[in-house]
């Protein structure tokens, strides 16, 4: 079994801290690179600024090319236009839930200017202010008129939530998908045996799954799985005798498979050997309920000819919001449940028609 200790949390830490909105992930690749500055391969970042990274070991003869994905970008915002004393207009980047930024602290741009997202005190409101959602264009990103200089237009903003772990939970931002990067991380320091492996840590998956697509047909795949975080809308029922049937994932039972999403049915192969894995070595996971949301495998699925692809996530609460929590043992279990499936891989049960 593979465990997570000090340093893989530490990693994670900093990739959660670090800021990364779509289309300006570099801070988020750095730490990525650094990361694997001492293993044996071959990095190289592509025009759309994804990270791409190959072994530099030839390959076994037949050995399956295996691409796995994760995504460096996070949610976030732009500002858009100075109203002067450091007050700034700014558009979400990617699907923030607007009704949970009021007040938060940000972080803007890579100066790491502190701001907080302005809202009138409830009890100066009046009227409909005290309970409807303020619009968007109402709001505005303050960073105080000393730091105007160090803030332009067109610079994006994070939430300025910490990193902390109290046991076997973790608390932090961007979890979609820090928490996948750094699964990835792990997998390439520690390469299962018998394949290929072909790592994409992409950006602008939180815009549109850009960067997933540029990387699948650079790397040109056998198959190919997304690493990702996933809400686990676990949440009791308001009515106590009627059972949640919302949820997609729950935490503690392990990470969650994908059998079809907003963007892409699984390949039912891969899918049953992530199955016969995880049973296998006795790891727990759970399907995720089909519906909404989409991965990278959404893009990688319908590149070239077409490249057989899943999706394995790690459940977390509250994504996309100021702070996500997930749990330790959901993230271990992914970790182990990635490599062993890719170290059992039966190739010739993917050749075989769908």
């Amino acid at each position: 079994m593979i465990g997570i200790g000090a340093s893989q949390i530490d990693l994670l830490a900093r990739l959660s801290n670090a800021a990364g909105v779509s289309g300006d992930e570099s801070a988020v690749r750095e730490i990525v690179l650094a990361e694997l500055g001492s293993s044996p391969v071959k990095c190289r970042v592509d025009a759309l600024g994804n990270l791409l990274v190959t072994q530099e070991r030839d390959p076994e003869k037949g050995a399956p090319r295996v691409l796995v994905a994760a995504h460096l970008d996070e949610v976030g915002f732009m500002l858009t236009h100075h109203q002067g004393d450091g007050l700034f207009r700014f558009a979400r980047v990617g699907g923030v839930d607007k009704k949970s930024i009021l007040g938060k602290r940000v972080i803007v741009g890579r100066e790491k200017i502190p701001g907080i997202i302005g809202c009138q005190p409830v009890h100066l409101a009046v009227g409909e202010e005290k309970t409807k959602t303020i619009p968007l264009e109402k709001l505005r990103i303050d960073v105080g008129a000393e730091a105007t200089a160090r803030v332009k237009v067109g610079d994006r903003a994070v939430f300025g939530t910490e990193f902390k772990q109290q046991g076997d939970i973790l608390l932090g931002k961007a979890f979609d998908d820090r928490m996948g990067a750094a699964t990835l991380v792990g997998l390439v320091k520690n390469p299962p045996p018998g394949i290929e492996l072909l790592a994409a840590f992409t950006v602008q998956e939180e815009i549109g799954l850009r960067g997933a697509g540029v990387a699948a047909r650079n790397l040109d795949p056998d198959l190919a799985v997304a690493l990702d975080c996933t809400p686990a809308r676990d949440f009791p029922s308001f009515d106590e005798q009627t059972e949640n049937t919302r949820y997609n994932t729950r935490l503690g039972r392990g990470p969650a498979i994908y059998v079809a999403d907003g963007g892409t049915i699984s390949d039912p192969r891969l899918v049953g050997q992530l199955i016969a894995a995880a049973e296998a070595e006795n790891l727990p996971y759970q399907i995720r309920q089909p519906g909404g949301g989409r991965t990278d495998a959404a893009a990688i699925h319908q590149q070239l000819g077409g490249i057989p692809s899943v999706s394995l996530s790690v459940p977390a609460r509250y994504l996309h919001t100021p702070v996500s929590l997930a749990l330790l043992s959901d993230w271990e279990a992914a970790v182990n449940l990635i490599h062993s499936g890719l170290a059992n891989l039966q190739l010739e049960d993917i050749k075989t028609d769908r």
